[in-house]
Parts: C-alpha cells; sequence; structure tokens
C-alpha cells in the first residue's frame, strides 16, 4: 500500500463507450490499493463473476408494431420523480476513487436526478454530502450498526437531520467477506470515517477491523429499533431468501434490498439476479424492491425490473465514473445506462417502467 494515497483530481467529461472500458481506464487512476479494494471481489470470485452472467439465465423477447417511441424512463418513487429506475447504491469511502469524494458523486447523482445512497463509512460528513447534493436531492442513508445504541442513536438522528428519506440496513456484512486481493496488496483505508467517528476512526484500518467494530448479532429487533428511532422506512439489505423476506418485513422493514454485496461477502452463494426472482415472489408486491450486484448494462436494468425490481442501485461503475470525471463523470455514468435502458426498451416495445414490469422473460434454455 502506498505510503501517501493520492486519489484522483480529476473533474469533467470523459470517453468511453461501455462499463468494461471505463474500469480499465480507471484502473489507471486510482492508486493500486484502492483500486483492488473497489474492484475486487471475496474468495475465487466465483460469485463476483455469477452477478454478471446470471443476467443471460432470462431472455428478453423482442417485440414489433407496439406503436411506441421515445420511451420514458421517469417514474415517481416515495414522492420524487426520478429520472430513471436507476439510483446510487451505498459505497464506502469515495475519497479512494477521486479527492472530492462523496461531495462530486452527490453532486452528479443529483444533477442526473436520481436518489443518492450515503453510506456509514463515507470519506464525508452528512452535511457536506447534502450540501452538494442540494436540499431538494432525494438521499438514503445506509447503516452499520454500532454495538452501542447511543452512538446509534445519535447516527440515526445525524441522518434524519441531514434529510434521508429512508434508511437502508445493510445486513450482509456483519463480517468481511474473504477480500484476498486487500490482503495481497496490504490494504488499509487512508482515510477516516467521520459519520460513524464515535465508533471507527477508518484510517490505518483494514476492512475486517472496520466490520468488527461495528455490530455483528444482527436480529429482528434491530429493525424494529431503527424504525422507532428515526422515523424513516427501513430496507434491509442483502436479503436472497424466501426466509429472510419475512423475518425483514415482519420486523417493520418498508422495503427489500436484493443484494450479495457486489460479491464481496460469501463466495459461493447464489448471483444477485437469480436471488431476485425468488425473493419477488416472496414479497408479493407487500414492500419495494431495490436490486444491485453485477449490473453493467441497461439491458441489466430492464430485466431487473422485469424480474420484480422496482429500483436498481449501482455502485461500482459510478466509482470509477468519479475517479476519471468526478462529478460530471458521475452524471455520465448515469446517462450510459439510461440511454441503454432507453434502447432496449424500444426494442423489447415498452413505452414506460410500468410496461418493463409487465415483461414476460423467456428462460434461455441454450446455457
Amino acid at each position: 500500500m502506498e505510503k501517501i494515497y493520492q486519489a484522483s483530481t480529476a473533474e469533467g467529461a470523459i470517453d468511453f463507450i461501455n462499463m468494461c472500458d471505463l474500469e480499465i481506464a480507471a484502473e489507471e487512476v486510482i492508486p493500486k490499493g484502492g483500486y483492488g479494494y473497489i474492484s475486487s471481489g471475496a474468495g475465487d470470485i466465483f460469485t463476483y463473476q455469477e452477478n454478471e452472467r446470471a443476467f443471460n439465465h432470462k431472455l428478453i423477447i423482442p417485440h414489433v408494431l407496439k406503436d411506441i417511441e421515445l420511451p420514458d424512463t421517469t417514474l415517481s418513487f416515495g414522492g420524487d420523480t426520478l429520472s430513471a429506475p436507476i439510483i446510487m447504491a451505498p459505497v464506502a469511502a469515495h475519497g479512494l476513487a477521486n479527492v472530492a469524494a462523496e461531495q462530486a458523486s452527490a453532486k452528479g447523482v443529483s444533477r442526473f436526478g436520481t436518489i443518492y445512497t450515503a453510506s456509514s463509512y463515507a470519506s464525508c460528513t452528512l452535511e457536506e454530502i447534502r450540501a452538494a447534493g442540494g436540499q431538494e436531492a432525494p438521499q438514503w442513508f445506509q447503516f452499520y450498526m454500532s454495538k452501542d445504541d447511543g452512538i446509534n442513536k445519535d447516527i440515526l438522528a445525524m441522518a434524519k437531520r441531514n434529510g434521508a428519506k429512508a434508511i437502508v440496513l445493510t445486513a450482509d456484512a456483519t463480517v468481511g467477506g474473504n477480500r484476498e486481493t486487500d490482503r495481497r496488496n496490504g490494504f488499509t483505508f487512508p482515510l477516516a470515517m467521520p459519520i460513524v467517528q464515535a465508533y471507527q476512526s477508518g484510517i490505518g484500518q483494514t476492512m475486517d477491523a472496520v466490520y468488527g467494530s461495528s455490530k455483528q448479532k444482527l436480529s429482528p429487533q434491530d429493525v424494529a429499533f431503527i424504525a422507532k428511532e428515526s422515523d424513516l422506512p427501513v430496507y434491509v439489505k442483502g436479503v436472497q431468501s424466501e426466509e429472510d423476506v419475512e423475518r425483514a418485513l415482519g420486523a417493520g422493514a418498508q422495503g427489500i434490498w436484493v443484494s450479495n454485496h457486489g460479491g464481496r461477502q460469501l463466495d459461493g452463494g447464489p448471483a444477485s439476479f437469480d436471488s431476485l426472482q425468488i425473493v419477488a415472489e416472496a414479497v408479493a408486491g407487500r414492500a419495494p424492491i431495490v436490486f444491485d450486484s453485477g449490473v453493467r448494462r441497461g439491458q441489466h436494468v430492464f430485466k431487473a425490473i422485469a424480474c420484480g425490481a422496482d429500483l436498481v442501485a449501482i455502485g461500482r461503475p459510478v466509482i470509477y465514473g468519479l475517479a476519471l470525471g468526478g462529478a460530471t463523470g458521475v452524471q455520465q455514468v448515469f446517462d450510459f445506462f439510461k440511454k441503454e435502458l432507453e434502447m432496449v426498451m424500444q426494442l423489447a416495445g415498452t413505452q414506460t417502467v410500468a410496461d418493463i414490469k409487465k415483461a414476460v422473460l423467456r428462460d434461455n434454455r441454450y446455457l
């Protein structure tokens, strides 16, 4: 790991064709330790790789003579009008990619017009993130709980004070996954984590140490605690089974977030997209569903929505855009997904996001 960590200072338009190109370019500007942390998966990276491959398990059926043009990706969600059903996933330490950190990413997401999910392990304060995004920008807060409920109350109060519209409890990271790339690089966080400074400084810590400082023994009572203390909708993130759907909703969760942490936690587990279909059937319309992990194309967004997701969150691609172009690069990444989604919608005969939800995908029997 570098003794002096120097993240990118870039701000401005970037040139890329797809997310593969973007990642290759980002590797050139993000320091080795930071890039390894951002890009890597757990263990043998089986689940990490399956996340993207699994989208090929379902096929989008092209439709003709549907009398549509200029598909509309906008939608209303939680009282906000979003430019597309694509939101910012919570990602720790944006300062690893760009010195402007979450202030730049929040600005880019706000310009695009969608929800920004701030991480507990952000490089900036919630006040800075709110100021950068603007007072009216829809922002959610992703919560890693402390072992001290007094600290938890203070952090939730901070999130509410800064206009968070929902709390996202990350429940699948009670210990760190087997991040061999981080160990190989000797990676420790070079930046502070001001939001959780009451229980974790961040600086000089491994990911295992960071997770070890947060609460491991999560239960339905924690969902109820967050809902009571924040008086905000609680999304449980990391749900991949019918059993966990019932446990989360039974505890008072008002949203389900299907995720395997981008393949960074339990290697050998299912692809997030394969879990989505199971979870959506279990939820059966009782709560909104957010989906992430492996999303690299507009067709992935389409397939996720057709299989039951209400919103699709993207993480790594946004951080690569941040590294290469700051707030402008972040906005360009969202524009890329929106443009591809519009193309897919047209070819699939769907005028609106509501039409995508009615689309029937075909099982791919040729894999």
